[in-house]
């Protein structure tokens, strides 16, 4: 039976020659779609193998065709986010100004001074562009920026301390997202790790012990992504920052998340501000660009001009330095602080600073759209997360549209099908929206996406 099936497959030509893939050819070329053929008459006699009948022409030339603009549409898409997590590792992070996006745009299009001095007509460097903004807004004396902050951590073990010894406290040996883990950068940087204290308490003395004639560095790293709560003791930077002075070490914070703002105003947690390390004295302080910055993705190392000197001369910098559009976004993202607009500008602190009462309204207004669409939904009381491995455990208030539908996952994975895919959270049963993470100019694509999903058998992409 499958060898006679198999005789009535259709030749790669006679296939070529379909209305379907004939368009194709001009527009995608003829060896790509010859190859999007073969791979679909491979998949036929599979399934013919398998005990299947041979699939009509048309549909081969459809499983072609949907084969070829899989190959050649690019797998990185926009979502929507409706998550409430604000700083969602899995979807990009931190979201980007318009401003900021504009920026990277001008310097992509054509040629920047990136490194070129317009005044004196000579070769210039890449690292003055946002040197200045950022030693302005931390105190700090200079700044570089690489390509991320485990890289800034790396660049800085690599040439302050290699073959010599960094001391750390132990319940600040964290693993950040990926698996990477302080250890392991250590190791990589060739220093050698010393850990003091024990997983919940650490004192001065501690750290006093372990200084030896090898010592280089005292390293204090925020645990960004996790809490440790109860029986606790922590020595406070400045007191790190004497006993490394008072021994001639330099003293490193970690950050990871580094915010500029008080997220304290917002009813979160504290985050230790890069400012407030600066001011305690920290010879050097390293943060993440793109987690609670908001700006594009980057490793930002601040301190003493020396330190910094010495890093821009170190070999690795070359490997781990950033391109134009980097530097283009991060700037531009480093002046809405300058200019006190952050809240305003920046979209992972205007979600933070969202009011729960204009959240509500939101949901709301979705709800009754659905539901005039014949939709049940509600509006109920939710948390919402910063995320991004920052303040762990800190939730913000909102309100969420709730969906009740026969099978939550099954919603779930076609609305991640829509075109562009919506990502929703699923709690209690219930599927869940929250408006704090959804941009105003998204939510009529949004609730068109879930009326398309949840009134037909199957997902449609929104019409161009």
């Amino acid at each position: 039976m499958s060898r006679e099936e198999l005789r009535k497959l259709p030749s790669v030509d006679e296939l070529l020659k379909t209305e379907t893939l004939k368009p194709l050819i001009e527009e995608y070329g003829h060896d790509n779609v010859v190859e999007a053929v073969r791979e679909a008459m491979d998949q036929a006699r599979k399934h013919i193998l398998a005990g299947e009948p041979c699939p009509p022409s048309e549909r081969l030339a459809e499983d072609a065709r949907a084969l070829l603009l899989r190959w050649l549409s690019p797998s990185i898409r926009p979502v929507i986010n409706a998550t409430g997590v604000i700083i969602h590792t899995n979807l990009g992070r931190a979201p980007l100004s318009a401003e900021t996006r504009a920026a990277m745009e001008a310097v992509a299009r054509g040629y920047s001074n990136l490194e070129f001095d317009l005044e004196q007509g000579r070769r210039g460097s890449r690292y003055v562009h946002a040197e200045e903004l950022l030693t302005r807004l931390t105190g700090a004396e200079a700044a570089l920026v690489v390509n991320n902050n485990a890289g800034a951590v790396l660049l800085v073990l690599s040439a302050l301390a290699r073959g010599r010894e960094v001391v750390i406290s132990r319940s600040q040996l964290v693993e950040i997202g990926g698996g990477f883990r302080i250890p392991d950068v250590m190791r990589q940087s060739g220093a050698t790790l010393v850990e003091v204290g024990t997983t919940n308490r650490t004192y001065l003395r501690d750290y006093e012990e372990a200084i030896t004639e090898n010592t280089a560095i005292i390293l204090r790293a925020h645990r960004s992504n996790f809490r440790i709560t109860g029986f606790t003791h922590d020595v406070p930077l400045e007191e790190l920052v004497e006993l490394g002075h008072r021994h001639g070490l330099y003293v490193m914070d970690d950050l990871g998340s580094g915010a500029l703002l008080d997220t304290s105003r917002y009813g979160l947690a504290h985050e230790p501000m890069v400012q407030e390390s600066i001011a305690a004295g920290a010879d050097v302080v390293c943060f993440s660009g793109d987690k609670l910055l908001g700006g594009p993705q980057g490793g930002i190392i601040v301190g003493r001009r020396e330190i910094i000197e010495r890093l821009k001369r170190f070999p690795l910098t070359r490997a781990l330095r950033v391109d134009k559009t980097t530097l283009a976004g991060l700037q531009a993202t480093l002046l809405h602080y300058i200019k006190g607009e952050a809240e305003q500008k920046v979209p992972v602190w205007r979600m933070m600073a969202a009011a729960p009462a204009e959240l509500k309204r939101r949901a709301q207004r979705w709800a009754r759209r659905l539901k005039r669409a014949g939709i049940e939904a509600c509006v109920i009381e939710g948390r919402s997360t910063v995320g991004g491995g920052s303040l762990p455990g800190e939730t913000l208030p909102t309100w969420l549209l709730a969906l009740s539908v026969p099978s939550p996952d099954a919603a779930a994975r076609a609305l991640r099908s829509y075109d562009p895919p919506i990502i929703a959270r699923i709690e209690e049963d219930l599927l869940l929206f929250d408006p704090r993470t959804v941009f105003p100019e998204e939510e009529e694509t949004l609730l068109r996406g879930i009326v398309a999903v949840l009134t037909t058998k199957t997902p449609r992409h929104e019409e161009k």
